[in-house]
């Protein structure tokens, strides 16, 4: 297996070391883009072998004809991915056009592209997951209320991230949602109260699981998308022996393979009548590419390892387990330019410059989930993570909330 094509290198921007790593191995590494080559940094230059420009990669003639190109170059295209979610459709269907096999094909693309999908594979694995009621008329909405109650949340059923997410409360609240032009299928689900852990990791072209880890989501995305909230999450050191078996069987009940997963889950705070009792895990969603951001780095940074390495050894030579100690916790802390806090860069630097392990403006795009910038550190226990969150998140001034500061939330799509 040698011709691998990478959809989109520069974003995020240390996605370049997807075709880096594929090139290292000894593979011909091909990438498709919308920015000008001259525009792109070395380091992406220097891990292609050949980039290929369409003015929208959401046009998919272009797609198809940049594809059909390094076809006729280079031979049989063997592998093609772009580890987003934005993609993955156009992905599997690129795939099948092409009879590429080492992914999934437009059909099979949509057991985990709708979270009404992934409802069945849950349940499959064993895994609990929320009442839930693909929306149509509001008569139809207040039966569903009568059934699990206030609150409920809404969202796109086949969507990337938090995007037009919120939390319905009330019968005004719930009236507006259907007075609402919504262009896409949304899916109600009963609210369950709890902290988001995911389990994330890479299998092998078996289905085998070769690398994981675990985060931990003390403040849900949808909260930090709609209030501007600081983004604050953190690796683990050892992922709970209930989350690990779970979270193995959820891969094995969708049957993943070659593939880059992050699948969420709720750690009940409290006790949840059809669900579970406090502690119990219950199924969130699941996203079949790498955690958002620069999670993927995280992985790095807190295992001493290269998962972009792991996947280019994994789909050119289907190769091995990797274990791992896990030597350090890492942590994400995301601010907002909004908030004026007490300790900047100089400050942070001085204190742990020896922990930080990356610092970057976020890409606009992704700022409302993830923070205006961030700080990437790794340390040996829990207490040093959240003794420097606090630090990072010190307000100058007794601050107002977020939602507050920055204009409440209307609670439209």
């Amino acid at each position: 297996m040698s011709n691998f094509v990478f959809i989109s290198p520069n974003f995020p921007k240390t996605y370049y070391q997807f075709p880096k790593a594929w090139k290292e191995v000894g593979g011909t590494s091909l990438c498709i883009g919308e920015d000008p080559y001259d525009s792109l940094p070395q380091v992406l230059k220097d891990s292609m072998d050949e980039y290929y420009r369409v003015d929208s990669m959401m046009d998919y003639d272009q797609m198809y004809r940049a594809l059909a190109w390094f076809a006729h170059k280079h031979g049989k295209i063997d592998w093609l991915e772009s580890n987003n979610e934005f993609w993955l459709e156009q992905d599997a269907r690129l795939r099948t056009d092409f009879n590429i096999t080492s992914g999934d094909n437009s059909a099979s693309v949509m057991r985990f592209k709708t979270k009404s999908n992934m409802k069945a594979f849950y349940k499959k694995a064993g895994v609990p997951t929320a009442r839930y009621h693909l929306t149509t008329t509001l008569p139809e909405g207040k039966k569903f209320i009568k059934e699990v109650g206030y609150p409920v949340i809404v969202k796109p059923d086949d969507g990337v991230g938090a995007n037009a997410t919120w939390k319905i409360t009330n019968d005004e609240e719930l009236e507006d949602f259907y007075r609402q032009n919504l262009k896409t299928q949304y899916i109600m689900e009963e609210f369950v109260p709890g902290t988001i852990v995911s389990f994330d990791g890479i299998t092998d072209q078996n289905g085998k699981i070769i690398f994981c880890t675990s985060h931990v989501f003390p403040d849900p995305i949808m909260d930090i998308v709609n209030t501007r909230a600081e983004c604050f999450y953190y690796s683990v050191r050892e992922i709970p022996e209930d989350l690990k078996t779970l979270g193995s069987r959820v891969i094995e009940a969708f049957d993943i393979k070659a593939r880059f997963f992050h699948t969420e889950y709720f750690r009940l705070t409290e006790d949840k009548p059809g669900l579970g009792n406090k502690g119990d895990i219950v199924g969130l969603e699941v996203n079949m590419r790498p955690p958002g951001g620069y999670t993927p780095d995280m992985m790095n940074f807190a295992n001493d390892i290269n998962v972009y390495r792991i996947y280019a050894n994994m789909a050119m030579f289907n190769e091995g387990l990797y274990k791992t100690d896990r030597p350090y916790f890492c942590v994400y802390c995301g601010t907002r330019d909004y908030i004026e806090y007490q300790n900047h860069s100089p400050e942070i630097y001085k204190k742990y410059g020896q922990a930080i392990c990356m610092h970057e403006r976020m890409p606009s795009i992704l700022g409302a989930a993830m923070g205006d910038e961030c700080y990437i550190a790794r340390f040996k226990t829990e207490e040093e993570v959240l003794e420097f969150m606090k630090f990072v998140y010190e307000r100058k001034h007794s601050a107002e909330p977020a939602a507050e500061k920055a204009g409440k939330p209307d609670g439209k799509a």
